[in-house]
């Protein structure tokens, strides 16, 4: 058995067990999270104009 052998034998098993996880990690949730943030200031806005409002009248 070779150093070659043993590298590609390791790094195979390595990548099948990093295929398993499914963590989300900060950078792949981009999308997720840019759409919760929309939501969430699509709620905060109209509250902060009607109290707006309200304290003119």
């Amino acid at each position: 058995m070779t150093a070659t052998n043993t590298t590609a034998r390791w790094m195979k098993s390595a990548i099948a067990e990093a295929a398993k996880c499914d963590t989300q990690m900060p950078w792949a949730r981009g999308a997720r999270r840019a759409a919760t943030i929309a939501r969430r200031e699509e709620q905060v806005i109209p509250r902060a104009l009607a109290a707006r409002v309200q304290r003119a009248s």
